[in-house]
């Protein structure tokens, strides 16, 4: 893949998620200098030098640890820092307390910011994005969640399965909340350019509402599978981030599923939803208006719903 010179990206926070979206980085050479901020600056130290070591096998990228004096001049800034959850916490009481971190963040990210993206991982993703794109004061396009771009790989991966067909060819996406609301778009579900439901037909596969409610399901608790067999999930958020980090600063012009403020699409304006958007190095260059059912835009507004609720939980933070 073409990586564009002179590239840089800074990454703040080192734990399991930032190291490995650095990583992941590193093994696409995505970027020339890649940056790791951290509280804990031996931690970030660390995650720098062991994955640098890797380089010789991969090719030439500067990697090192620093501080948010190297905001200056990056092209996309990767939000990734956030505070897991303790047992018997709410998830009000995390989002109060991911919302007051991110609010240092970007404060510190502004005090140095020039230029770029930000790319916004850390979870609640959609509120997350929501007040980062209100403390920066810039324009929402240049703020990203990346929400549900992995669901939507999950998605398309329970598809293949069910299909036996090349995940490559199988396209569709889940919008709305990065959460418990989530939906996925069936009118707009393809394999091999074909709609789905008459791909199933054509190869004599049964798939009807209950095999679809069954993957739609699946989807939405697929990270929490992945927390219960091995205590966090990294690797796929990390290949996500990636991913949108290459639509970025290649100007790809990707349509992915990225968690955005809204102006007016789909009816709804003033909140950060999941939809598909066409990526580049602005950021989100379109969202894009599809045409949805009458079953999917009740979905959507209940997601609406949902991420204003969570937005006036933490109003004032």
């Amino acid at each position: 893949m073409y990586k564009q010179e002179g590239s840089k990206v800074a990454i703040i926070g080192a734990g399991a998620v930032g190291s490995t979206t650095a990583f992941a980085i590193a093994m696409q050479q995505l970027c020339s200098e890649l940056v790791l901020i951290d509280v804990n600056k031996e931690k970030a130290m660390g995650e720098a030098l062991d994955i640098s070591h890797g380089l010789p096998f991969l090719g030439d990228m500067y990697i090192h640890a620093g501080d948010y004096t190297d905001i200056k001049d990056c092209d996309t800034i990767i939000v990734t820092a956030g505070i897991p959850r303790k047992p018997g916490e709410t998830r009000l009481d995390l989002a109060k307390k991911n919302v007051t971190l991110a609010h240092r963040i970007t404060d510190s990210i502004m005090e140095y910011y020039n230029k770029g993206v930000i790319l916004v991982v850390s979870n609640p993703c959609d509120l997350v994005t929501y007040k980062i794109t209100e403390w920066s004061g810039l324009p929402s396009n240049k703020i990203i969640g990346s929400g549900t771009n992995l669901d939507t790989a999950r998605f398309r991966v329970l598809i293949s399965r069910e299909l036996g067909v090349d995940v490559r060819n199988v396209h569709g996406y889940i919008m709305g909340e990065h959460g418990e609301t989530q939906f996925p778009l069936w009118s707009h579900t393809h394999v091999a350019g074909t709609p789905v439901d008459e791909y199933a037909a054509a190869v004599g596969i049964p798939f009807g509402d209950d095999v679809k409610a069954e993957i739609a399901a699946k989807t939405k608790s697929s990270g929490a599978e992945i927390i219960k067999l091995k205590g966090a999930t990294f690797n796929g958020i990390a290949v996500s981030a990636a991913t949108l980090l290459s639509s970025i600063l290649n100007d790809e012009h990707t349509v992915r599923t990225v968690a955005t403020k809204l102006n007016g699409e789909y009816g709804i304006s003033g909140v950060t939803l999941n939809v598909p958007a066409l990526i580049g190095v602005n950021g989100v260059d379109k969202i894009i208006d599809m045409k949805l059912t009458d079953e999917e835009l009740k979905l959507l507004k209940a997601s609406e719903a949902n991420i204003r609720e969570a937005i006036a939980s933490v109003e004032g933070m």
